[in-house]
């Protein structure tokens, strides 16, 4: 990964993924997009963006749609945060092939 820009936004990334076929290739796939996997912790990537928080978080919902799209799996979720700043989750709609937001009320319920 290149060397972190002094202004950049710090991105953490944790993918909830359920019957992953071919995790190399995804995990091949977010290296070549500049998404490093945290050591020990499986599903866990780091980065940085040097563009604002609204263009970061469509490119890490890109990213990922991208990288599941091209691997099997049953289903999955996902939280990043942005300079330490929780944004809400995300689930993987196969219907649609987007990750949709959860709704607070399904947050609440849980």
């Amino acid at each position: 990964m290149k060397e972190k820009p002094e202004n950049a936004i710090d991105v953490l990334v944790l993918l909830d993924v359920g019957g992953l076929q071919d995790e190399e290739k995804m995990q091949k796939f977010l290296k070549r997009k500049s998404f490093k996997e945290v050591e020990g912790e499986k599903h866990v990537y780091t980065s940085f963006s040097t563009t604002t928080l609204v263009t970061t978080k469509a490119f890490i919902l890109e990213i990922f749609k991208e990288a599941l799209q091209m691997v099997e799996f049953e289903d999955a979720n996902l939280v990043f945060l942005l300079n330490e700043t929780p944004y809400p989750p995300y689930y993987y709609d196969k219907q649609t092939g987007f990750f949709e937001e959860i709704p607070q009320t399904s947050q609440e319920e849980k």
